[in-house]
């Protein structure tokens, strides 16, 4: 719960156009209780096999990065691109 109360904060005390954040991406992950890259990767219409077909990884490995509490900086930024966004918009 702590994790959902944190996430809240900050989409309520932060200008969302300086994070960069759609709002849909934020009620997805704040409704669903979803991770930042899955928030991300649902709303982009991927699947974790495609994201993870762009990062050169099994859907797997991926599905354990997705689920991770934390990731490495350089790992955040593969991903990102992968994405096509800007690696601070998955530090929600």
């Amino acid at each position: 719960m702590n994790h959902l109360l944190t996430f809240y904060e900050k989409i309520i005390f932060t200008n969302p156009l300086e994070t960069g954040i759609p709002e849909a991406v934020a009620k997805l992950a704040l409704l669903n209780d979803y991770s930042a890259l899955r928030a991300w990767r649902e709303h982009l219409g991927l699947t974790q096999a495609e994201v993870a077909s762009r990062l050169g990884i099994s859907q797997a490995a991926y599905s354990q990065h997705e689920n991770s509490q934390t990731l490495r900086k350089s790992t955040r930024i593969k991903i990102a691109t992968a994405l096509g966004i800007n690696s601070a918009q998955l530090d929600f």
